[in-house]
C-alpha cells in the first residue's frame, strides 16, 4: 500500500512539473512585465457577502458613501431603502454635509475624512460620489482595503490611470461598478430590449441626442476634459449598450454657437455644441448629437431604425397634462430641466442593482471596462475633431502600456516602445492590458480550481 501510495505522489508530482511548466511559460508571453508583488485573492472561495439559500436571517451589507452632494444623496436614499444593505458612515469634506446626510438617513458615522470610510473595518462596500480628480487614487485605496465599488463615472480622465484602477480591484477581488446611469433609465432600456427581442428586425441607424437646458458656467468648462469628455461621453456609451457591440471607428466635429466666451479655450473646450459618428460592425452607424443649450428644456431622446421597423424615445415630463386650444396643442409643461430630475429613477435603479450584485454576490451590470471603453470613445471624439478625420479606437488604446497591472503609462506620439510591449489593435483585446474582474474570475474558476482539474486531485 506505501509503495503504491508513493508512486501515486510521484505522479502527481510529475503532473504538477509539466503544469507548472506550461503556467510559467503562457506568464512570459503575458502583455505584462513581471510584477514585482501582487495582491492574491481565492475567487472560489465563497463571498461573505453570498446570500444564503438556507436562511432568510443574514447580516447585511454594510456600505459607506464618499461625497454628501447632489448625487452622493441620491444614491444614500436608494441604499437606505435596498433589502440587504445598510450605510453606517458617510463622509465629505465640508462635515456639516456629512452630518446632515447622516441624520436625514440614520446612519450611524459620519466624518470629514474619506479614508475613514474606507478603512472602516465594519465597511463592506463603498459608493464615490466625490469629485472626478479623486475618484481613481479612492478607487485604488478601496481595492487595497479589499471593500467593493461603486463608482460615479469617471473612473478618471487618464486613460493609463483608469486602467491601474480597474486592475487594482481585479486583482483584489472586489466588484467595481461604474455608474453610467443611463443604461438603467425605462425609456433606454425599453429601446435595447425591442432591439434584443428583434421587435424592429436588426438594427441599421442608432441615433441619440443629448441637449442641456442651458450652458454651464465658464469656470465649469475650463479644465473639464471638453464636450466629448464631460457630456458626449453618455451617449456614445449608450450607442455601445444598444448596438450590443464594441465599435470601431469615430468621426466628430465641434462649434460654438451659444457662449462665445469659451471659444479661447483648448481644444474640444471651446464647442458647445458637437456631433459624432460611430461605426459598428455589420455596417450599423450610430450618430450622437449634443448642444449645451436648448431653449426648450431637457432633451434626451433615443431612435433606433431596424430593419422590419424603428423605435424611439421621447423626453420625459413631469406630467402627462396637455393643453389643447386654438393657438396651441401640447404638453402643459416643459421637460424637466435637470439632470437629477431627468434620470432620478436610473440613480435609483442602479444603485439598487448593485446592491443586488453585493447581496446575492451576482455579476456586476455595468463594469470597469464599460467605464473604460465610454472613455475611449470620448478620448477619440476629441481626437477626431481635432484632426478632421475617421479615428479608430485602436489608435487610442495601444498607447496604453502596463509594466504590471497596476503601473500604466501611456506612449503618446513615442516610436520607441518599451520590451514586452504589445498594443492592443482593438477594444476586443482590452484583456491583455486589463485584469479579468471577480465576476469572470469565478465563472472561470481560480487558479487552485483549474491546478486541480488539470492535475486530477478532488477536493
Amino acid at each position: 500500500f506505501i509503495i503504491l501510495f508513493v508512486i501515486n505522489i510521484i505522479k502527481v508530482m510529475a503532473r504538477f512539473s509539466s503544469v507548472l511548466v506550461c503556467l510559467l511559460a503562457a506568464k512570459s508571453a503575458s502583455a505584462f512585465a513581471p510584477p514585482s508583488s501582487r495582491l492574491t485573492h481565492d475567487v472560489s472561495r465563497p463571498s461573505a457577502l453570498q446570500m444564503s439559500t438556507d436562511s432568510e436571517a443574514k447580516e447585511p451589507v454594510k456600505v459607506g458613501v464618499i461625497g454628501c452632494g447632489r448625487i452622493g444623496i441620491v444614491h444614500l436614499g436608494a441604499i437606505n431603502k435596498a433589502p440587504g444593505v445598510r450605510p453606517i458612515v458617510v463622509s465629505n469634506p465640508t462635515v456639516s454635509k456629512a452630518e446632515n446626510a447622516a441624520k436625514t438617513f440614520g446612519v450611524p458615522k459620519f466624518t470629514s475624512d474619506a479614508m475613514e470610510v474606507i478603512e472602516d473595518p465594519e465597511v463592506d462596500a463603498v459608493w464615490i460620489c466625490s469629485p472626478s480628480q479623486y475618484h481613481a487614487d479612492q478607487i485604488k485605496a478601496c481595492a487595497a482595503n479589499g471593500k467593493h465599488v461603486f463608482c460615479e463615472k469617471p473612473i478618471a480622465t487618464d486613460l493609463a490611470e483608469t486602467v491601474e484602477a480597474i486592475n487594482a480591484c481585479n486583482e483584489a477581488g472586489v466588484k467595481l461598478m461604474i455608474g453610467l446611469q443611463r443604461r438603467f433609465d425605462p425609456n433606454f432600456l425599453r429601446v435595447k430590449k425591442a432591439i434584443e427581442d428583434k421587435e424592429v428586425g436588426d438594427p441599421i441607424i442608432i441615433k441619440t441626442c443629448s441637449r442641456d437646458p442651458s450652458p454651464p458656467p465658464y469656470e465649469y468648462v475650463k479644465g473639464g476634459g471638453g464636450i466629448f469628455n464631460d457630456m458626449a461621453v453618455h451617449d456614445l456609451d449608450m450607442t455601445r449598450f444598444l448596438a450590443g457591440e464594441d465599435p470601431m471607428e469615430i468621426l466628430a466635429v465641434g462649434s460654438c454657437h451659444i457662449d462665445k466666451s469659451i471659444e479661447d479655450l483648448p481644444g474640444s473646450e471651446a464647442f458647445d455644441t458637437a456631433t459624432c459618428i460611430v461605426r459598428y460592425p455589420n455596417g450599423v452607424n450610430a450618430m450622437v448629437d449634443v448642444c449645451r443649450q436648448s431653449s426648450y428644456g431637457y432633451d434626451q431622446r433615443a431612435e433606433v431604425l431596424g430593419t422590419s421597423g424603428m423605435i424611439a424615445t421621447d423626453n420625459v415630463y413631469p406630467n402627462t397634462a396637455k393643453i389643447y386650444r386654438n393657438d396651441f396643442t401640447g404638453n402643459a409643461d416643459m421637460p424637466f430641466d435637470f439632470f437629477l430630475s431627468r434620470y432620478f429613477e436610473a440613480y435609483v435603479t442602479e444603485t439598487e442593482a448593485f446592491c443586488e450584485s453585493l447581496v446575492n454576490d451576482s455579476e456586476v451590470p455595468c463594469t470597469g471596462v464599460d467605464g473604460l471603453i465610454a472613455l475611449v470613445m470620448s478620448l477619440a471624439a476629441d481626437k477626431s475633431a481635432a484632426e478632421n478625420r475617421w479615428v479608430k479606437f485602436s489608435e487610442i488604446i495601444e498607447q496604453v502600456y502596463c509594466s504590471s497591472p497596476t503601473e500604466c503609462s501611456l506612449l503618446v506620439d513615442s516610436e520607441v516602445f518599451p520590451e514586452g510591449f504589445k498594443p492592443v489593435k482593438t477594444l476586443s483585446e482590452m484583456g491583455t492590458i486589463v485584469v479579468p474582474d471577480v465576476d469572470t474570475q469565478k465563472k472561470e474558476g481560480s487558479f487552485m480550481g483549474k491546478f486541480k482539474g488539470m492535475v486530477g486531485l478532488k477536493d
